[in-house]
C-alpha cells in the first residue's frame, strides 16, 4: 500500500473520551511485537508472524510513515490504526482509496475501543482528504468486523475471495463534519 500522500505529518494527538490517537514512538515496539505476533489478533489477516523475527526486523520506533496511529489508552498502547491509499493491484473498486485498517490487543476487545478509535480516525482523514471515500476489507467469518464497518458507516461494495477466504469490501461515502459525528450514534 501507499501512503497519503502529501499531508502535514505527524498532526497533534487526536482525543476522543477515552482515548488519544498519536504516532508511534519507541516505547511501542514491544506492543507492535505483540500484535503482529498474537494468533488471536492474526486469526483473519494470515497468521501471526514469528516474534523471534519481529524482534530482529522491527526498528526502534516502528510503523512510522504518514496514516499509521498508535491507539493509547491511559498511556499505553493498545492497538493501531492505518489509513494507506489501496494499491492499483488491489480491488479496482479499492484503488488508490484510503483504505482502512486496524489492529487491537485482545484484552482490549470488547470495549467499543476500535469503534471510538476508528470514528476518530475517519473523521481526521475526512479533514485533511475532504471528499474522499474509504474503503475497507475484512474476511466475511470476521463477524465483529463486519459488525464494526456497518457501525462506522461502511456499505458493501463486493465480495471476493482471496487469501483462500471470502472477502468484504465495503466503501464509506465522504461527510461532512456535521455527519460524522452522527455516525455513532
Amino acid at each position: 500500500m501507499t501512503d497519503l500522500g502529501p499531508i502535514a505529518w505527524p498532526p497533534a494527538p487526536i482525543r476522543t473520551e477515552r482515548l488519544v490517537l498519536r504516532e508511534p514512538e519507541a516505547r511501542d515496539r514491544a506492543t507492535f511485537i505483540e500484535l503482529l505476533a498474537s494468533p488471536d489478533v492474526h486469526t483473519y489477516l494470515g497468521g501471526p508472524r514469528p516474534r523471534a523475527e519481529l524482534e530482529r526486523e522491527l526498528p526502534e520506533v516502528p510503523e512510522r510513515w504518514p496514516g499509521s496511529f498508535v491507539v493509547d489508552l491511559d498511556g499505553a498502547m493498545i492497538g493501531q490504526i492505518l489509513l494507506r491509499r489501496a494499491p492499483a493491484h488491489h480491488r479496482p473498486a479499492a484503488a488508490g482509496k484510503p483504505d482502512l485498517g486496524y489492529l487491537f490487543l485482545p484484552r482490549a476487545w470488547g470495549f467499543g475501543y476500535a469503534a471510538e478509535s476508528c470514528a476518530a480516525a475517519l473523521e481526521w482523514v475526512g479533514s485533511v482528504l475532504p471528499g474522499e471515500p474509504v474503503v475497507l476489507a475484512t474476511q466475511t467469518a470476521n463477524t465483529g468486523s463486519m459488525r464494526l464497518a456497518a457501525k462506522l458507516g461502511f456499505t458493501e461494495v463486493e465480495r471476493f475471495r482471496a487469501w483462500d477466504a471470502d472477502q468484504w469490501l465495503g466503501l464509506r461515502a465522504p461527510r461532512g463534519p456535521d455527519r460524522a459525528a452522527r455516525t455513532l450514534q
